[in-house]
């Protein structure tokens, strides 16, 4: 209790790192990054192509696949013209490009929100010593790095589901005497957008490096030149 009280007691809530450019980014980056994983986490979708058979009413066979998109886990049935079945299964596992690019975002979710925190309402202790704005400095540019790799991974493993799900290589399954054709194909506009989403916040995380380090010693001398000092004294 007396922890938590101290904590309250240090806190002073101030909106005007938001109006600069350090603040300000890291608000964008907060609300892009949800939109990367939200994108992606607890995607559904389906591919849809129509059995057409010279006796029987059309019949639609529908594959369904989401997140994580490990496809073989969801196996569809056809059902033949000549009164066979046939349990088929979607091929490929992609679920390790897109659970990293959704845990990257969860990650970068949770470091924007204590930043935050940490910017509007704790800024003397962000700013009192040279530690705060290196460690951030060091932390963001690892997510930077990371949203490189995990963007460019889920982009390659997107172009995969793609083509895994296109229901003009599945009606291949189709056979002779059936007639097959296609009936839908899968909405991925949500998850294209998800993989903007990602490289936009390469694009953010990569540029308020350059704001952070505006923050560390390593831009702001420790101690003013001595020229300095010495016109200061001499006027």
């Amino acid at each position: 209790m007396e922890v938590v009280q101290k904590v309250m007691s240090g806190f002073s809530l101030d909106l005007g790192p938001v109006k600069e450019p350090l603040g300000f980014i890291r608000l964008l980056e907060w609300v892009f990054t949800i939109c990367a994983f939200a994108t992606t986490g607890g995607y559904v979708g389906s591919t849809v192509f129509t059995l057409k058979c010279p006796d029987k009413d059309d019949v639609d066979v529908t594959a369904n696949f989401g997140y994580p998109f490990r496809l073989p886990s969801h196996p569809y049935l056809i059902n033949h013209c000549n009164g066979s079945k046939n349990t088929t299964y979607l091929q490929g596992d992609f679920s390790s490009s897109a659970e990293f690019f959704v845990s990257i975002g969860v990650l970068g979710f949770l470091y924007c929100t204590f930043t935050l925190i940490l910017y509007l309402g704790y800024q003397q202790v962000y700013r009192e010593s040279n530690r705060g704005p290196i460690i951030d400095l060091v932390v963001t540019g690892i997510f930077a790095f990371l949203w490189l790799v995990c963007s460019s991974a889920w982009g390659k493993g997107l172009t995969d589901v793609k083509y895994a799900t296109d229901p003009s290589r599945l009606i291949i399954l189709c056979l002779p005497e059936d007639k097959c054709e296609i009936k839908s194909y899968p909405s991925v506009g949500r998850l294209n957008a998800s993989v903007l989403f990602g490289f936009l916040n390469l694009i953010l995380w990569a540029g308020n490096c350059w704001f952070i380090y505006k923050e560390t010693p390593f831009h702001k001398p420790a101690n003013p030149p001595v020229n300095a000092e010495e016109g200061v004294s001499s006027s």
